[in-house]
């Protein structure tokens, strides 16, 4: 009987040991403290002959307003902006760097660099933007057991990365900006680091990290569970909170008692509506479309284009369901227009989903229709939905309350959407026969295809969408960021 109490002793033993090592280090090796005395200084050095020249976009033209005499600039406003994910995929993320060091503010901008995917130019160029990377964990799951498997080895390396980054390869910040999800472990290593370095967090709600887990896992799953009651314990004491809808602020009220500022997405100055000859110029320049019969002029077919990561929030067959329907029809009725879809994007599932595409060509279910993937730079990307007739999201939300930033985009351009609409929040943005159009099916997004491109009263429908995108298009990022982000951090400048 002696020996499971012996077992249970050295055990026991055994995470004491561990425990007190690892507070150890940590009092040993502590990270140091943000000072209100000691404000951040910027100086000529900092910037070189091309920042110079290109005094605005790089931060010269703020320093050279703002130097003391003895040319030193003193920022005081200092903000680490934390995402764990990759920071060409968190556009959100980059504009928030952009805006807080366009007024004023050090910003260190932390996450994985995909060397891949384009970080925005203008973050790259901005001498006030330290952009910090982080190692990527180096194995992927395959299946449900192998994500089991590896996530407590994953989670484990990523603590490690973070509060590495976060407490000895940057300055302790007045402020941490923090994207969630994910939420584990970034929230518990957020907080962490905040408490030793005298630094203020802040959260900038783009979803539920729970929510999106139970997506893989059901959910009712243990680890869900865990995650759900982890999000809200970690984030309670933030000091202040940022969410993409007014209905993710009421569910973090109603859910963790969190009062939440709503800083909805506004699309950025790089994507803008272009003009019918910038449109026809640009789609000269695709490959996909040598050696096509298509008429760039009388519009004989039609663009729709459509943004997505792949990913199981995303149903792509029902895109592909309604194109094969549309096909199948247009043989009955060839006053429709052809149609090329462009889907950009990389993600997890996107070698399934091109494998199915194949599959329909080679059946003869896509006649006279194109089906292109792309992973393009943010100029070309841009200008994409600027010459497209029909941006199509769809974005299910496993929440219910988190919005498409891609719709955002589409309508900094003037570019009419089609959504999958069956979530709360999906109202907050898309106002039905006004700048887009809602659908809960393939048929559904067919019968939108065929109203809007049909030759009875589509055009005026399509005008009427596209008007109305337009007139969207106009309430720019700064404009929300302003109010809001821009006042707490206390860096709204209204000299600029």
């Amino acid at each position: 009987m002696a020996f499971p109490w012996l077992l249970l002793w050295e055990v026991s033993l055994t995470v004491a040991v561990t425990a007190s090592t690892l507070v150890t280090i940590i009092i040993l090796t502590l990270p140091s403290a943000f000072s209100h005395f000691k404000p951040h200084e910027v100086t000529e050095a900092d910037f070189t002959d091309d920042d110079t020249e290109d005094a605005e976009r790089s931060g010269f033209a703020y320093y050279q307003q703002h130097e003391n005499e003895a040319g030193t600039l003193e920022i005081d406003a200092t903000v680490q902006v934390v995402v764990l994910g990759d920071i060409g995929r968190s556009p959100r993320m980059q504009y928030h760097a952009l805006s807080i060091a366009n007024n004023g503010g050090k910003v260190d901008l932390i996450g994985y660099v995909d060397p891949s995917v384009d970080i925005n130019p203008d973050v790259k160029a901005h001498r006030l933007i330290n952009i910090v990377p982080i190692p990527v964990f180096p194995f992927q799951a395959t299946s449900r057991l192998s994500f089991l498997f590896l996530a407590p080895l994953k989670v484990a390396f990523q603590f490690q990365a973070l509060y590495h980054a976060l407490g000895y390869r940057t300055k302790a910040c007045k402020w941490m900006l923090v994207q969630n999800p994910p939420s584990i472990p970034t929230l518990m290593v957020a907080q962490l680091i905040c408490f030793l370095r005298n630094t203020k967090l802040v959260i900038d709600w783009h979803n539920f990290g729970y929510s999106i887990l139970a997506l893989r896992l059901g959910p009712e799953h243990l680890l869900v569970r865990i995650s759900r009651w982890y999000e809200g314990y970690f984030a309670k004491s933030a000091t202040a909170h940022f969410a993409v809808t007014n209905a993710m602020c009421r569910v973090l009220k109603e859910k963790w008692n969190i009062d939440a500022l709503p800083l909805h997405d506004r699309p950025a100055n790089h994507l803008r509506p272009l003009t019918e000859n910038e449109r026809i110029a640009f789609l000269k320049t695709r490959p996909e479309l040598e050696g096509q019969p298509f008429n760039l002029d009388d519009r004989s077919w039609r663009l729709i284009v459509s943004s997505t990561s792949w990913t199981p929030d995303e149903d792509f067959s029902i895109l592909l369901d309604a194109l094969v329907r549309y096909a199948t029809i247009r043989k009955r009725e060839k006053s429709l227009p052809r149609i090329w879809a462009v889907i950009t994007g990389k993600g997890p599932l996107q070698a399934y989903y091109k494998s199915k595409i194949q599959q329909y060509v080679q059946e003869g279910n896509l006649n006279d229709t194109i089906i292109s993937t792309a992973w393009l730079s943010t100029t070309d990307y841009a200008r994409l939905l600027g010459s497209a007739d029909l941006g199509i999201s769809l974005h299910t939300s496993s929440s219910g309350v988190d919005l498409p930033m891609k719709v955002v985009d589409m309508f900094g351009t003037g570019l009419p959407v089609a959504g999958w609409g069956q979530f709360e929040a999906w109202s907050e943005l898309v106002k039905e026969g006004e700048n887009g159009r809602g659908f809960g099916s393939g048929d559904e997004l067919c019968g939108i295809l065929q109203q809007l491109f049909g030759q009875e009263d589509g055009g005026r429908q399509l005008s009427r969408l596209r008007d109305g995108a337009l007139r969207e298009s106009e309430r720019r990022w700064e404009d929300e960021w302003g109010p809001v982000a821009g006042q707490l951090f206390q860096l709204r400048n209204d000299e600029r």
